[in-house]
């Protein structure tokens, strides 16, 4: 299929903001550049979604949280979604990752836990994946306090923060009770790019090549390659006793191919694991739905796959 011709028409608009740049966005103009997105691709219409902001721990090693309950969910428990914000492991927080959550939590009919773990350079690997451990150790600890069913509790995320969700998985694999669901959103699932899809679609594409590498160069530290599982999920030699996993990329994403290979490996390890190509769509088009049409029926299938992997708390009002 074509690229989506409201794609088509961002991509444009993508290319002309960048154009006449001499040198290399700085940490902080990514950072700028994803603050941005937020704004430029919210939803255009409200979600019957409240919400509220906390923190799990103590001290200054807390990690800041944002709650979502959609107004299916009932007083006492329901399902929920640990949710770990994309952004190359550098950018992204609570704010620019708001609109989503508040549509997968509408859509999935659950209460979403979004994270906010701390960046790179700063903190670098493995600082993110470390305060994702501890947030997601926290949350099944406190399911009741949270009002979560911590038999019905996934872990979600898009691009880097799929990466994170991923090896978050791998990790907790045998954690009891058992994570429900992996929802991973245009994944990153190695660090480097080694496939047709990142060579094909490297350059014009939304995400480019050259700055996936810079993100990975600003993540990782001296002695993690870019085959480690912890930071190349893909990687990882055994993949059995892995959560039910749904995996949405897009059909113009560089990270396409990874995912779909990602799906694949763990179907051969008896997982069961499905993904979804989205035709003429490029990455992130889930957080373009102002500007995408499309993204809404993309993100009317994630719903759909969250509230059949969860249950259903109650039907939409």
């Amino acid at each position: 299929m074509p690229l989506d011709p409201f794609a088509r028409r961002f991509l444009e608009l993508a290319r002309a903001t960048a154009e006449g740049r001499a040198d290399e966005p700085s940490i902080a103009d990514m950072r700028r550049t994803t603050e941005a997105l937020a704004a430029f691709g919210a939803p255009e219409r409200a979600r019957p979604v409240g919400t509220s902001d906390a923190k799990l721990g103590e001290g200054p090693s807390a990690i800041p949280i944002r709650i979502y309950i959609p107004a299916s969910a009932p007083p006492e428990a329901s399902a929920g979604l640990i949710y770990i914000h994309g952004g190359g492991w550098v950018s992204g927080d609570l704010d620019t990752h708001d609109p989503l959550c508040r549509a997968l939590a509408d859509e999935g009919r659950c209460r979403v836990i979004s994270l906010d773990y701390r960046l790179a350079p700063e903190h670098r690997f493995p600082a993110a994946i470390d305060d994702c451990r501890t947030a997601f150790d926290l949350v099944i600890s406190q399911a009741k306090r949270l009002s979560l069913d911590p038999q019905r509790i996934g872990v979600a995320g898009d691009s880097a923060g799929a990466n994170l969700a991923a090896v978050l998985c791998q990790e907790r694999r045998s954690a009891k009770p058992a994570i429900a669901l992996q929802l991973l959103l245009c994944p990153v699932l190695d660090a480097i790019g080694r496939t047709a899809s990142r060579s094909a679609l490297a350059k014009n594409y939304f995400i480019e090549e050259r700055t996936m590498a810079r993100y990975f160069e600003s993540y990782r530290i001296d002695g993690v390659e870019p085959d480690d599982p912890r930071v190349s999920p893909l990687r990882t030699a055994d993949l059995t006793g892995l959560p039910k996993t749904r995996i949405h990329t897009a059909e113009f994403d560089p990270l396409r191919d990874e995912a779909i290979l990602y799906a694949e490996r763990l179907s051969e390890a008896g997982v069961d694991a499905r993904v979804t190509v989205h035709s003429g769509m490029i990455h992130h088009f889930y957080g373009l739905s102002a500007v995408v049409p499309y993204a809404r029926i993309g993100l009317a299938a994630i719903g759909a796959d969250i509230r059949d992997a969860l249950g259903e708390s109650a039907p939409r009002s």
